[in-house]
């Protein structure tokens, strides 16, 4: 297929997905217009996949590109795809050829969700990562995890518009009220443009910048020049100091350089034990909630920060920054601050784990989330113990971020808790304790997850969560579970047939997942069945074994 053929199929799947948004968001999922909806959305992927592997799709503010090509533009912000995405943190789909039709069916009706007027705990990455596909794929900022107001992009920009032209009229009136001295009342004052006006501003900026590297240089240079202790602390004050004026203007690259200065004379074996123990009381400064609160104010004014810069500098901070960065985590104002803030404790909390633990009994929901979300990220077990604790946490929120990440780190020792997990009030909780567990991946989690779905108050379930758990144990693709699987299927009942039926379409799905043939007698026993549900799951499983379909 020629890349102009592919560029077309491409803006022909993402105009069907729009369609699809509002088509599913009017119809229930067992009318005619919604099934020919999923079925035309299907139809097209597969012909795409007859030529492509995979369907990439890179998402920005407004706009969305396939193979560097814009195949997508909406600059408002009402009904734009594109920011959709882009504002719950997702940067790059990816639709793979193995894509089933119910995992296609899970993503549209997702994207169809009003998050703006349905009462939806979650985000759009929440929502994908519980459903778990395996087909579709999905590169986020990371910082998807963090629930807080929507950022109001036209506001912000418009908001910045107006602080630059404040700057510019600010500038031009200075400019013309030096010449407005009676001495030189007679000359003529030739109006700056914009433009000159910005260079100006640069200038001045980098001047700044200039001549604060070389007061950094001159105090180094104090510092080998020194001739006692006094003459050491005099220089101190000068750098805490010098780092104070730094911060405050958003120089984050002249403080870094002093630190690693800073570091190689403390390195230098011709420095006292005393004088590299006064020295590296500098860090300490650096970690004060004075100068991290500076940091926090730099991060939110939309300074351009260089990423690699941010890091380096988080390296130097020590370990008195956790509990500031932790405060200014919950106060700051936009999604890229509170993204540097992440990755600066991420550094931090690994030189004191307790200290970052203590973020848990913060009174802010989206923090004690963030910090769990650090804590996994930092992957040290020993942070099982700190999060046993708040597995019971009032916010469903954090209650599955924490289910995760005890998935995620623990094993033997989470196993108990997880299973309390799985009678959680919350069916979304539920389903995250389960997931849990098949991250463990255990014959132990096999056997708690299989037992559950054996008991009575199992089958009571709504169908949904009930096809989660069975979606769930055919990870484990061995006999032990296929063997279960088709005694649900071939099971009778003459009481509560309605919930039966559901448990029987259930087992036939997870059969259809786990892709062994030796299912087909027992799925074509219920291909004709008088139960629509059972029927549709039997067939499907069927074509998904015969046709990988």
């Amino acid at each position: 297929m020629e890349l102009t053929e592919e560029i077309k199929e491409a803006k022909d799947i993402l105009q069907n997905i729009i369609k699809s948004k509002k088509t599913i968001r009017m119809y229930p999922q067992n009318n005619p217009v919604y099934m020919k909806t999923i079925e035309d959305s299907y139809a097209k992927f597969s012909s795409f996949f007859d030529y492509k592997d995979n369907l990439s799709l890179r998402i920005k503010q407004n706009s969305i590109y396939y193979d560097s090509e814009q195949i997508y533009y909406n600059p408002e912000k009402e009904d734009n795809l594109a920011l959709f995405f882009f504002k719950d943190g997702l940067r790059e789909l990816t639709f793979g050829r193995g894509m089933l039709r119910d995992e296609l069916e899970e993503f549209l009706r997702i994207v169809a969700l009003d998050f703006d007027r349905d009462a939806i705990d979650d985000d759009i990455v929440t929502l994908l990562w519980e459903k778990d596909f395996q087909n579709i794929h999905y590169i986020v900022d990371e910082t998807f995890l963090i629930d807080m107001e929507e950022e109001d992009y036209q506001k912000i920009t418009e908001e910045k518009a107006r602080e630059k032209v404040t700057d510019v009229d600010d500038l031009m009136k200075a400019y013309t009220d030096g010449f407005m001295e009676e001495d030189v009342k007679t000359i003529s004052v030739v109006p700056l443009s914009d433009k000159d006006l910005q260079t100006l501003v640069k200038e001045l900026e980098k001047d700044s910048a200039g001549k604060t590297g070389k007061l950094f240089a001159i105090i180094f240079e104090m510092i080998y020049q020194k001739e006692g202790r006094s003459d050491l602390e005099d220089a101190l004050s000068f750098l805490k100091d010098a780092i104070r004026y730094s911060m405050t203007y958003g120089d984050i690259h002249t403080v870094l350089d002093a630190m690693k200065r800073l570091k190689e004379i403390i390195d230098d074996p011709l420095m006292s034990e005393d004088e590299k123990k006064l020295l590296k009381t500098l860090p300490l400064f650096l970690g004060s909630e004075e100068i991290v609160g500076s940091l926090a104010e730099i991060l939110d004014s939309g300074m351009e920060i260089d990423g690699k810069v941010f890091e380096e500098f988080a390296n130097h901070l020590e370990k008195n920054a956790i509990a500031p960065l932790v405060k200014y985590l919950g106060e700051l104002k936009t999604i890229r601050a509170r993204k540097y803030a992440i990755e600066a404790l991420t550094v931090t909390g690994r030189k004191d784990m307790p200290l970052l633990a203590r973020g848990l009994d913060d009174q802010r929901w989206y923090v004690v989330r963030n910090i769990i979300y650090i804590l996994r990220k930092i992957g040290d077990r020993r942070a099982i113990e700190y999060l046993l604790r708040i597995v019971r946490h009032s916010d469903i929120r954090v209650r599955k971020e924490v289910i995760r990440a005890l998935g995620e780190l623990g094993s033997r020792e989470v196993v108990q808790t997880l299973r309390e997990c799985l009678d959680d009030p919350e069916a979304q909780v539920r389903v995250a304790a389960a997931k849990a567990f098949a991250g463990i991946g255990s014959e132990a989690a096999k056997k708690i997850l299989l037992d559950k779905i054996s008991g009575k108050a199992f089958k009571e379930r709504d169908f949904e969560e009930k096809k989660e758990f069975f979606e769930i144990i055919s990870r484990w693709k061995d006999a032990e579970v296929f063997d279960f699987l088709v005694r649900i299927l071939k099971a009778r009942s003459f009481f509560g047939r309605a919930k039966m039926y559901e448990s029987k379409a259930c087992a036939a799905f997870s059969l259809g997942l786990i892709g062994n043939k030796d299912a087909l007698p027992a799925l074509d026993k219920f291909k004709d069945s008088g139960n629509k549900l059972l029927r549709d799951f039997a067939s499907s499983a069927i074509r998904k074994l015969e046709y990988g379909q």
